[in-house]
């Protein structure tokens, strides 16, 4: 089977989205069921940058008993997509398993941000999904 070879993308999408969005709800389960990384559970921001430069992210996390934490900074590259597990998210601190948290996610460009969650504490896994809140 010969695979057909893809044009280079002519298309100029306009930077789509907002420069801060708002995940209120956070918690990355202690336990997981299955093979790592895969079936590890876990937390992720989904990030869509359409514009033609680098965003440059940041996240803070808040807490319920504690000061924000932050920022964790990562880089989207221009027309791309960026999967953030938050359990991998170690400077300035790793976020607690077993604990609350919210997030604050900013950005230079605006950009379109999906939050994820996978709990496999038990065998029958449960994957959640949502929209972050846009703050404009």
């Amino acid at each position: 089977m010969k695979i057909k070879s893809v044009r280079p993308l002519r298309k100029k999408f306009p930077a789509m989205g907002h420069k801060c969005w708002v995940i209120p709800e956070g918690y990355i389960p202690k336990e997981s069921h299955g093979p790592k990384p895969a079936m590890l559970s876990h937390e992720a921001a989904c990030i869509l940058n359409t514009s033609g430069r680098i965003a440059q992210v940041e996240i803070w996390i808040f807490y319920s008993d504690r000061e924000p934490v932050g920022p964790y900074k990562i880089s989207v590259p221009a027309r791309r997509t960026k999967h953030v597990r938050f359990n991998d998210l170690k400077k300035p601190a790793p976020i607690p398993r077993g604990t609350d948290y919210a997030s604050v996610i900013e950005a230079d460009v605006p950009i379109v941000v999906q939050h994820t969650r996978l709990d496999s504490r038990q065998a029958a896994n449960a994957l959640m999904t949502t929209m972050a809140f846009p703050h404009t």
